[in-house]
């Protein structure tokens, strides 16, 4: 494994409000991420993981700290410049699907590519690809409508990575979805991330899930840890 981190957070706080009133939510989180690798985030509701994965998926801007993705640091980027490096360089798979539901699984997994500058061919082609990855190949066509729960999942899946991003980030992927589904889903989920080298972090409650993956970090009272196994 690449020892060098693709994503990594240094001494990031966030603090909302200010004087008396201030909630510090961050306070100086060190996290590095490295390719090929799947670590879990864990920690109570409230306790800041939407918040982390949003400064990571540079979504928010941390009150103070750096945010470095292969090397880069995005302090100094303009909105133009984080636009940029979430489309090329981040994927981004959420509790709820959101996927568009006038279109079609694959139609769903080529849009994202094509604001990318791809032709419908190539975006097309690549979606097929995809979508076979996961076992989907024959649900295409398919609107959201017409999947499940876990076939809507997988969808948001490939569509994250379509655009090979070194960075996969999941806020509870699997959180809306029955146990079985649930580990079918992390099942695929792991197996892109092998395959690819992608580095994943994954914000989930369900520590089964968690101990399968490669680290498991928990945040508490602001501050990140790494759980011994």
């Amino acid at each position: 494994m690449n020892s060098d981190p693709v994503l990594w957070l240094k001494d990031v706080t966030r603090r909302f409000g200010s004087g008396d009133t201030a909630l510090d939510i961050l306070r100086g989180v060190d996290l590095a991420l490295r390719p090929g690798e799947i670590v879990a985030l864990v920690g109570p509701s409230g306790a800041g993981k939407s918040t982390l994965l949003h400064i990571a998926g540079l979504l928010e801007a941390p009150t103070s700290g750096q945010v470095l993705i292969d090397g880069k640091d995005c302090a100094g980027l303009g909105d133009s410049g984080r636009t940029k490096l979430r489309r090329d360089s981040i994927g981004f798979v959420y509790q709820f699907h959101h996927l568009l539901p006038e279109f079609s699984a694959r139609e769903n997994v080529m849009i994202p590519q094509m604001v990318a500058g791809l032709s419908a061919a190539e975006a097309g082609e690549r979606a097929d690809q995809l979508l076979k990855m996961v076992g989907l190949e024959r649900r295409g066509t398919h609107r959201p409508a017409r999947l499940s729960g876990g076939e809507q999942q997988r969808v948001a899946i490939v569509r994250a990575i379509a655009n090979v991003p070194q960075v996969l980030l999941a806020d509870e992927p699997t959180g809306n979805l029955d146990p079985q589904t649930a580990s079918d889903v992390f099942a695929q989920l792991t197996r892109i991330v092998r395959a690819t080298g992608l580095a994943a972090l994954i914000a989930t409650h369900n520590l089964e899930l968690a101990h399968a993956m490669d680290r498991t970090l928990e945040i508490r009272d602001g501050r990140v840890a790494e759980l011994k196994r």
